[in-house]
């Protein structure tokens, strides 16, 4: 009755049309894409040769993360200003045999010289954005070769070494150029000033290099084939991780403060899952130090409160009251979030039922709340809010194997293109900057301030979904920053309140708020539901957003799988 008696009240404010219900519609201007379906497996990825590569190692009786260590290699050489072995990642893996969940954690690290203050200028205050991202002060301890060895000990089938053999023959002998890469180096401002980078992506003119030509990285090959054959180990210890310290702590206007001692004492840990429930279904997500987990959780269990089952995908009050639990998560994520061996994160109280019941109050079906607050959970401390300036790159793989398994892996350098530092073929993470700039707000400590050995926040979404049975039924996540979080929880109601299927929640045009202006996809239905959030008071902003969501559902026979169409991707199945 509440909902009906909202209906009834937006015909009498809002213009006409504005409640009209548009069909789901992908964004304009780029081609759209059929989902994939497979008996057995299925890999979704961000480039068509590493889902070859991951769908090879499936099709010899590979495990999920069998694929997934091949997929990363790939993507390092074909994509590499997304994710690679100088970033990090994180891997949610659901083992079919042991009925379990377990989330492995490949976050950077900041070196033991790092202090709070890493961030600031001279004059005390937050340097700007480009300023600490291009040079070795924003590289964190990267951790992508560590996760993937400690998962491949545990789920692994086939031999480490044969897992590199399709990047290696990439790297070597070379592939072409995709589109996204030949338009972000046509954009890039800063990673000419490297000139590794510089004999890697231009020509000897300065130009860059062009979509279709033949890119071949033998210093990356060489690279590869020594982690191939001596495991993480030749990464962390030796020759290269030498000349990663002296990349970073050599660089002529940025330098930072990596040293050896960092990279020897690297460990990828293995921590528990967060999961709740969403109506039928389980969710799990990353824990901390991501938010994407608990901020993905919380968005569902308020939205829980309202019959989404009865609103159009793409219509004004799904638009409406999706932004307003996304302010009410973001909230909180700013405040409490941070990594957990350095900040009791109150993530049990987070997600709990009744909080979110109670956080849900605050959404009015005719007005937007505006800013949130954040909400005080259950063992909850009291540190300063501060947001982090994440911004959108990074690359997510989705995979399901043979035996049920399933690896959904969110993988990072953070900004494209990371730090701008190119050593042995590889480029390094800026994954610092995902620190707060400024340590402390009104008087009090930031949980998510720059301290040595720490994590930095993340919103990286990589998700599992099963229903009652426990039985999985959807592997899901995506690149793009903090709109991470939106992006994934928007793909989840699409599929499991509005009954669309993968590719069709992929792609719906995005909404969604960051407890700040609620944005809007340009060139989607979305955007036409501009003029009525304005009426219920919303700030909106337009604006481009290039998700890659890759996502994998359980159909009658097998999977089927989906690649966003804003992206390279393609999901393959057998």
């Amino acid at each position: 009755m509440r909902f009906l008696h909202a209906v009834l009240a937006l015909l009498l404010v809002l213009p006409a049309g504005a409640l009209a219900q548009p069909l789901p519609d992908g964004p304009s201007g780029y081609a759209p894409k059929e989902a994939a379906v497979g008996r057995h497996f299925m890999v979704a990825a961000a480039n068509p040769l590493a889902v070859d590569a991951g769908y090879a190692v499936l099709a010899r009786g590979g495990t999920a993360i069998d694929a997934a260590i091949a997929v990363q290699m790939v993507l390092n050489v074909v994509e590499p200003e997304a994710s690679g072995i100088g970033g990090g990642a994180f891997i949610l893996h659901w083992s079919a045999r042991e009925r379990r969940v377990r989330a492995y954690d490949g976050r950077e690290t900041a070196p033991a010289a790092a202090t709070p203050d890493l961030f600031l200028g001279a004059d005390g205050r937050p340097m700007a954005f480009f300023d600490a991202v291009v040079g070795g002060r924003s590289v964190g301890v990267p951790g992508v070769l560590a996760v993937l060895e400690l998962a491949h000990r545990h789920h692994g089938r086939l031999p480490w070494r044969m897992l590199f053999d399709a990047a290696i023959g990439y790297a070597e002998q070379g592939f072409p150029i995709s589109p996204r890469l030949a338009v972000l180096l046509e954009r890039e401002r800063f990673l000419m000033t490297d000139p590794n980078a510089r004999r890697q992506f231009y020509h000897a003119d300065g130009t860059p290099r062009r979509a279709g030509e033949t890119l071949r990285n033998p210093e990356l090959a060489a690279t590869l084939r020594a982690i191939a054959a001596g495991g993480a180990r030749a990464f962390y210890a030796g020759e290269i991780a030498r000349d990663v310290v002296a990349a970073v702590r050599s660089h002529p206007t940025n330098p930072g403060t990596l040293a050896l001692q960092d990279l020897a004492r690297y460990r990828a840990i293995a921590r528990s899952p967060v999961c709740g429930r969403y109506r039928e279904h389980k969710v799990c997500g990353m824990p901390p130090p991501s938010s994407g987990g608990i901020a993905v959780l919380q968005i569902l269990g308020i939205l829980e409160q309202f019959p989404l089952g009865r609103v159009a995908p793409q219509s004004l009050m799904a638009a409406h009251l999706f932004a307003e639990a996304g302010r009410l998560a973001y909230a909180d994520r700013d405040r409490y979030v941070a990594d957990p061996d350095f900040v009791a994160v109150p993530a049990a109280g987070m997600i709990a039922s009744q909080y979110l019941a109670r956080r849900a109050e605050a959404v009015r079906y005719t007005q937007s709340m505006g800013r949130a607050a954040p909400g005080v959970p259950a063992a909850a401390a009291h540190p300063a809010e501060a947001a982090a300036p994440e911004l959108p790159s990074t690359s997510h793989v989705s995979i399901a194997d043979a035996s049920g398994d399933a690896v959904a892996m969110t993988t990072t350098i953070e900004n494209a293109f990371g730090s701008r530092i190119m050593v042995r073929g590889f480029l390094l993470n800026n994954q610092l900057t995902d620190f707060s700039f400024a340590p402390a707000a009104d008087g009090r400590a930031v949980a998510n301030r720059v301290e040595p050995g720490k994590r930095p926040r993340s919103s990286m979404a990589p998700t599992l979904v099963f229903d009652r049975t426990d039985r999985l039924t959807h592997v899901v996540g995506s690149p793009g920053g903090s709109v991470i979080i939106n992006y994934v929880a928007q793909a989840l109601v699409a599929m499991l309140d509005w009954g669309l299927d993968a590719q069709q929640a992929v792609d719906l045009g995005h909404f969604g708020s960051r407890n700040g202006a609620t944005e809007l996809e340009r060139g989607t239905a979305a955007e036409t539901l501009a003029d009525g959030l304005r009426v219920l008071g919303h700030d909106v902003r337009v604006m481009s957003m290039t998700s890659g969501l890759h996502a994998i559902e359980r159909v009658p026979g097998g999977w089927r799988g989906a690649a966003d169409a804003r992206r390279e991707g393609r999901a393959r199945g057998g």
